[in-house]
């Protein structure tokens, strides 16, 4: 079991830090970033004037995807009912708000742009959010898996959903999961590809190895309707793995990242890879012609959720920004629900 802070920060600070590896270089070909970088790449987190490492709307979606779970429990445990997914829906709405704007959902009042989380000033900043995520919740229509809001595949559903992993009792990982996911990303592969890396999370906590996670993840993937596509190419991904020729090939033949089921497959073939090194796992999923911090992300979540925070390397969490903001959202969620009236201040069940 590693249900302790060790691993709960390490795959919430991993995503993190991987994130802000990749962000510099998302929209560069591999060529490129190899003139820029040096041949290896980009092996190092880019400081900003205040020795700061900028995270990308991943980071921050994923902490809002942190603050619904947790607003949920929350309601769960105050009042007896809750619908996580709505929850979240409306965490999602805040972190909208974040970004300079504003949903047409007439029902989402003024009042609930509350919480803690969203008075962190340096959340207010826009760093590249996708277009499929802004689309949906400017309309304040939550999707759902059997009322599909578009038919949107890109990566922004799974790359958030980490922390569904870290608190959600298992048998509900997937199936939630997915639900949160397509809130804004309505094709099959968009949701259940994030399906699969919150089970993978979960699996790890468990006490399971990264290869056992991943293989009892897609026993659950293979009984979803439409689950071809995600399946056959983090198939691809596992075989390359063992195979392990070429990394920029092996890469290039799984995909860029973009679309949901390439950037999961890219993430578990650099997991896979990692030899239980930090740092190499992430280098590899961010060096790449692709949605680099995306990919990143989610292999730092796996990494760190297997290895622990103590595995980053320190000059990249004293400096990743929020870090101190993402730890504690990361102790909240091994904590879960404190019994007190400063919880529901903290955490407003709605």
């Amino acid at each position: 079991m590693k249900r302790s802070n060790e691993y709960f920060r390490g795959c919430l600070i991993g995503g993190a830090v991987s994130d802000a590896l990749g962000a510099p270089i998302e929209f560069m070909s591999l060529e490129k970033i190899k003139k820029k970088f040096g041949k290896n790449g980009i092996k190092d987190l880019v400081y900003d004037k205040k020795h700061k490492a900028k995270i990308t709307d991943d980071t921050q979606m994923t902490m809002f995807t942190a603050e619904g779970l947790l607003r949920g429990n929350v309601r769960q445990n105050y009042k007896g009912i809750c619908d996580p997914t709505s929850v979240v829906f409306h965490a999602y709405l805040r972190w909208f708000y974040t970004q300079g704007e504003k949903t047409q959902n007439k029902n989402f009042k003024e009042t609930e742009y509350d919480g803690w989380l969203i008075k962190v000033e340096d959340l207010h900043a826009r760093r590249s959010p996708g277009y499929t995520c802004i689309s949906s919740l400017v309309k304040g229509v939550m999707g759902d898996v059997e009322k599909p809001i578009n038919n949107s595949k890109g990566c922004g559903g799974v790359m958030r959903v980490a922390p569904v992993g870290l608190c959600v009792r298992e048998d509900m990982v997937f199936e939630l999961a997915c639900e949160i996911a397509a809130i804004t990303h309505g094709h099959p592969s968009g949701y259940l590809a994030a399906g699969v890396f919150a089970m993978v999370i979960s699996n790890i906590i468990s006490g399971m190895s990264i290869i056992y996670s991943i293989n009892n993840s897609l026993e659950i993937l293979k009984t979803k309707k439409y689950h071809e596509k995600c399946l056959s190419k983090i198939q691809l991904a596992i075989k390359l793995a063992l195979e392990s020729k070429s990394t920029e090939e092996d890469i290039k033949r799984i995909g860029e990242g973009w679309v949901a089921e390439e950037a999961i497959a890219i993430s578990i073939y650099c997991s896979l890879l990692a030899d239980s090194n930090f740092e190499k796992g992430v280098s590899m999923a961010a060096n790449h012609s692709g949605d680099s911090d995306s990919t990143g992300s989610i292999t730092g979540n796996i990494l760190g959720a297997y290895l622990g925070i103590s595995s980053i390397p320190k000059k990249w969490t004293d400096n990743v920004e929020l870090f101190y903001e993402i730890v504690e959202l990361a102790d909240d969620l091994l904590i879960c629900f404190k019994d007190k009236n400063e919880w529901w201040k903290k955490y407003p069940g709605w």
